[in-house]
């Protein structure tokens, strides 16, 4: 995810700079529309922090609706607790994150002390790995299940619940992973069982992810109803109101208002026209320095090297206060009752004024 700032020229510039110069492997394009990244994130912006650039109102807010919720979530990653404020309205910050090391072993589990100041619930977020280390993971009876979950059982202890986020599960080990969620719910009695589910419109055929067959070993289930579009793909919103309208009908359908916690971006992705950064034969480089009149290639220690500019196109989406109004408005009209937001830190301050919890 991209973090999204109000300095335009900053954006822009580190986009192509990013865009031409970056030495990352794009990920594979998902084999289903719908079986998209949830919440990879390639690189951050680090602009001036935006409560000073963006402190006024913005144009129309008197006229933006302000929506309440039974529950509002939060994700807040290690390093940027101080972005919680006493004052924002905010019932479940999920503590992002633990992991898992290659060995299968619990690793970075945050510490609850840090977030002393906050009087709401706070949920332990474990964040899967790859798929062969999710599969790895998953296999019942092995050591290594046995002792990750005897050891997210003693961590979830300093918390209110524990949240699994496995985002990239072999459709075979489907069975596994529903296995392993019964078990560790088994394991955690008092406390909020969360699981955190890519988005669906539909019921897809080998679903590891299938709403129905998780509903009853989970009380939470978090919607990630954002990256729509994603690094990978054409440029287009992170989340389109008719695609966010189609996730919570099916949804509401299949997990019901009472579990369900619909998931919101609070970030933008940019995409270039063109994108550069591949490997290529030798005649490939060959052509590339001609079609593009590169002159003839120059040396570094014996090694043939060229330059060439070509203009760039960058496009941009994200979410500003109108956005997330006119969002959380269509989700409350649908009646659902939990909402949530990926991640703080990444939103215009606005937001807080734009959601309200129910009283108790």
């Amino acid at each position: 995810m991209g973090r999204v700032r109000g300095l335009r020229d900053t954006l822009l510039a580190g986009a192509i700079v990013s865009l031409l110069f970056s030495c990352a492997s794009p990920p594979a394009a998902p084999t289903d529309t719908e079986l998209v990244p949830g919440q990879a994130e390639e690189r951050f912006d680090e602009a001036d922090d935006e409560s000073e650039v963006n402190s006024e109102l913005p144009e129309g807010f008197d006229k933006m609706p302000v929506s309440t919720f039974t529950e509002v979530w939060v994700y807040v990653t290690g390093g940027n607790e101080g972005e919680l404020k006493a004052d924002y309205p905010i019932s479940d910050v999920a503590y992002f994150s633990a992991g898992i090391d290659s060995y299968g072993k619990l690793v970075n589990v945050p510490k609850r002390s840090r977030l002393s100041r906050y009087q709401g619930r706070v949920h332990l977020v474990l964040e899967g790995g790859g798929a062969a280390l999710t599969h790895f993971v998953l296999k019942p009876g092995s050591s290594e299940r046995t002792q990750l979950v005897a050891d997210l059982t003693a961590a979830a202890k300093d918390f209110d619940g524990l949240q699994i986020d496995f985002e990239a599960i072999p459709a075979r080990d489907a069975d596994n992973y529903r296995s392993f969620l019964a078990e560790l719910r088994a394991r955690l009695p008092g406390k909020i069982f969360s699981v955190a589910l890519h988005a669906r419109t539909r019921t897809l055929e080998n679903d590891a992810e299938d709403y129905g067959k998780i509903l009853p070993l989970a009380d939470k289930i978090f919607v990630m109803a954002y990256d729509e579009h994603w690094s990978a793909s054409a440029p287009g919103p992170i989340a389109s109101m008719d695609w966010c309208r189609a996730v919570v009908e099916y949804s509401l359908k299949t997990v019901g208002p009472d579990k369900l916690i619909m998931g919101l971006p609070l970030y933008g992705r940019i995409w270039g026209s063109e994108r550069t950064n591949r490997a290529m034969f030798h005649s490939g480089m060959e052509r590339l320095r001609r079609e593009n009149n590169a002159g003839e290639a120059r040396r570094e220690n014996d090694i043939p090297t060229f330059t060439y500019q070509i203009p760039v196109t960058v496009t941009g989406y994200y979410e500003d206060a109108q956005s997330l109004s006119t969002r959380l408005d269509m989700y409350r009209r649908m009646r659902v009752q939990s909402v949530g937001f990926w991640r703080l830190g990444q939103e215009t301050p606005v937001l807080w004024k734009l959601v309200k919890l129910a009283p108790d």
